[in-house]
C-alpha cells in the first residue's frame, strides 16, 4: 500500500509550484476522471460493489501501524500549530478508531443497494408504463476537515452509491489522508471499480478547493463539513449545488415532568462522551420547577469536569458543598461563570455548557427557535403531551425525545456511516446515508403510443 503515492495529491503539482492557471487546469482534469469513473460505477451491480468494500476494510485492518504513524505526524504538527483540544480529538485515529472504520465499511457492504429501487409506478390510460427509480448522483465533492474517518466514510458511501467522489481532507490530515486515500486506491486496483472513482485534490490546496467549486456540470453536488466558516464559505461562493450539513448549537431541555436521574444521564452523555463533536449538547435549559432534576443533571456535569455558564436562577441550584468533597479528583471538577448571550449562540465543542433556566414549554421553544442551528434538540419528559408539542413545533432535522442528542449519527441511525448532517430542508435532511447520495429518473415504456 505504501507504494501508491500515484493519488491526486502526489500526481499533481503543489500549489506552491503551480499557478492559479495551473489549478483551474488540474480540478477540471479531475473532474473528468471523476466523470469518467462514474459512468463506470453505473452498470455494476451489489456484488461487485460489496467486493470493492471488503477489499478497503481488509487494507484498513493490514495497514494499522502505518496509518497510526502517518496519523501521529499529522498529531505532532497539529499541536505545534495549536490546534484545539476538539480538533486534536477529531484529527486522532488509535486503533479502535480505525477498526471501527473497517467495521462501518462492512456494515455499509450488509445494507441494500440504493440504486435502482423501484419509488412508484403506474400505467397510464393510453398504457405507458411509468416507472421511477432511484440512481447515482454522479460525482460529488466533499471539502472537509481535520477529519480523516470522513475519508473512508465518504469513500465508501459513495462506492455503494454508486457515485465518484472528489476529497478534499485539507493539510491538518495531511498525512493521513494520503494513507488512507493509498488504500482505498489499492483496493479499487483489485476489484471492477474504475480506480478514478475515489480521488484527492488536497495537494491542490485551497486554491483547488475554490476551483473545484467552479466545476458545475462535470460534479453534481458539493458537502462541505466543517465549521461555520468553511461550511459558509462554499455555500456562497460554490457555483456547484451544495448540501449544507450545518454546525451543532444543539439544546436539552429538562421539563417540569422529567425524571432527575435519568435526566442527569442524558444530559451528561450528550455532553461528556465526545464533545468534540457536532451532536454533542452545548445548552441546557432548565424548567422553573424541575429544582430536583436541575440539580442532580448540574451537580453530574461539574463531577464531570463540564465548565458551566450559569444564569442566576440556575446558579441557585448548584451544590454548595466543595469541589474537593465532590470529586476524587478535584482538577476535573468544572468551574462554574455567568452566561452571556454569546454563551448562547456559541458551539463550544469542548466540555463547556450554557444553562438557563425557563418557566415554561413556551419559552424552552422560543429560546430554541431564536439559537438552533437546526441540527439536534431534545426534551426530557415524563409527558406525552409536553414531548408531542415539543417534536410537533421544535424545526430541526432531528428531535428526541428522553435520549442523549449523541444518537444523531448515521451509523447510530442504521445508515452505516453518513456524508454528513444536512440542516437544509431540500432533498437531504438530518444524517445523510446512501439513500440521500441517490436522485431518481423516470422511465417510460410504451408500444408505439404518440401524443394527440
Amino acid at each position: 500500500m505504501a507504494e501508491d503515492q500515484q493519488t491526486q495529491q502526489t500526481e499533481t503539482a503543489s500549489t506552491e509550484t503551480a499557478s492559479t492557471e495551473d489549478v483551474a487546469e488540474g480540478i477540471r482534469e479531475v473532474a473528468q476522471r471523476a466523470r469518467e469513473a462514474s459512468r463506470g460505477l453505473r452498470g455494476l451491480d451489489r456484488e461487485h460493489k460489496d467486493r470493492t468494500l471488503a477489499a478497503v476494510a481488509s487494507g484498513l485492518r493490514e495497514s494499522v501501524a502505518s496509518l497510526t504513524a502517518a496519523n501521529q505526524e499529522d498529531l505532532d504538527r497539529g499541536r505545534e500549530a495549536g490546534l484545539s483540544r476538539s480538533l486534536l480529538d477529531r484529527l486522532a485515529l488509535s486503533e479502535d478508531r480505525i477498526e471501527a472504520l473497517a467495521a462501518a465499511v462492512e456494515e455499509i457492504m450488509g445494507l441494500s443497494d440504493p440504486v435502482g429501487r423501484v419509488l412508484q409506478g403506474r400505467t397510464l390510460p393510453n398504457g405507458l408504463r411509468l416507472t421511477q427509480v432511484s440512481v447515482p448522483l454522479g460525482v460529488m465533492g466533499v471539502i472537509y476537515e481535520a477529519r480523516p474517518n470522513v475519508t473512508v466514510d465518504i469513500a465508501a458511501l459513495g462506492l455503494k452509491s454508486g457515485n465518484a467522489v472528489i476529497l478534499r481532507g485539507g493539510s491538518a490530515a495531511q498525512k493521513t489522508n494520503e494513507m488512507l486515500l493509498a488504500i482505498i486506491r489499492e483496493a479499487l486496483r483489485t476489484t471492477a471499480v474504475p480506480a478514478d472513482a475515489v480521488q484527492s485534490i488536497d495537494g491542490f490546496g485551497r486554491e483547488g478547493a475554490t476551483a473545484l467549486m467552479t466545476q458545475r456540470g462535470s460534479v453534481d453536488v458539493l458537502i462541505p463539513r466543517g465549521g461555520h466558516e468553511l461550511i459558509q464559505h462554499v455555500v456562497q461562493n460554490s457555483r456547484v449545488p451544495v448540501i449544507e450539513t450545518g454546525v451543532g448549537n444543539v439544546h436539552i431541555y429538562i421539563d417540569a415532568h422529567a425524571d432527575a436521574e435519568t435526566a442527569r444521564n442524558i444530559v451528561v452523555n450528550a455532553k461528556t462522551s465526545r464533545p468534540s463533536v457536532c451532536n454533542a449538547a452545548e445548552t441546557l435549559l432548565l424548567h422553573a420547577d424541575a429544582a430536583d432534576a436541575g440539580q442532580e443533571v448540574l451537580r453530574g456535569l461539574l463531577r464531570s469536569g463540564v465548565n458551566l455558564h450559569v444564569d442566576a436562577r440556575a446558579r441557585e441550584w448548584l451544590p454548595a458543598t466543595q469541589p474537593e468533597s465532590l470529586t476524587e479528583d478535584p482538577v476535573k471538577f468544572g468551574t462554574v461563570t455567568e452566561v452571556t448571550e454569546d454563551d448562547y449562540a456559541t458551539e463550544y465543542h469542548d466540555l463547556e455548557m450554557a444553562v438557563g433556566v425557563v418557566d415554561s414549554l413556551d419559552d424552552a421553544i422560543a429560546h430554541i427557535t431564536r439559537f438552533s442551528t437546526g441540527h439536534t434538540e431534545a426534551i426530557v419528559t415524563d409527558s406525552v403531551t409536553n414531548a408531542d408539542r415539543f417534536v410537533a413545533e421544535v424545526d430541526a432535522a432531528a428531535v428526541i425525545v428522553n435520549a442523549s442528542t449523541r444518537f444523531t449519527d448515521g451509523g447510530q441511525f442504521g445508515l452505516g456511516a453518513e456524508v454528513g448532517i444536512s440542516t437544509q430542508k431540500m432533498h437531504a435532511r438530518g444524517p445523510m446515508g446512501m439513500a440521500e447520495l441517490t436522485t431518481t429518473k423516470w422511465v417510460v415504456r410504451g408500444e408505439g403510443q404518440v401524443r394527440a
